[in-house]
């Protein structure tokens, strides 16, 4: 079984999964925010596909620590996604996985046209690896 990642945005979603032995965290694709319901059906083929076990979905906090609206709009994503799935659904502070992920692309010398369709997967992959390095 699996864990797959979630970095929700208003116009992507990066999605990223565990290795088997939940130890390393790949980017798999971003999937379109809209329209929600084929983004559910996307999500659900995926998590039959990988053998998801449990879904990790980054929470925004700001950088004291704080939730703003980004972590409401997560919170009725959530609620959402509760609704329609019965995989589990656990929060993870996602700070700065955007800024780290395209920091990482561009020390790999990837192009600034490709970074954009991969910076949501790589976001979510490193918010997945760091609920891995913490051995939840």
């Amino acid at each position: 079984m699996r864990i797959l990642a979630l970095d929700h945005g208003t116009k992507r979603i990066g999605v990223a999964v565990s290795d088997e032995t939940k130890t390393i965290a790949l980017p798999l694709e971003y999937i379109p925010a809209e329209p929600f319901a084929d983004f559910l059906v996307r999500l659900k083929k995926i998590l039959t596909e990988k053998e998801v076990d449990c879904i990790l979905i980054g929470m925004p906090r700001n950088m004291d620590g704080s939730y703003g609206p980004a972590a409401q709009k997560v919170e009725a994503f959530v609620a959402v996604i509760k609704s329609a799935i019965t995989v589990p659904i656990k929060l993870w502070d996602e700070r700065l996985t955007s800024t780290m992920a395209n920091r990482v692309m561009i020390q790999g010398n990837v192009r600034r046209d490709k970074r954009k369709e991969k910076v949501d997967a790589m976001a979510a992959a490193i918010l997945l690896q760091s609920y891995l390095d913490m051995g939840q």
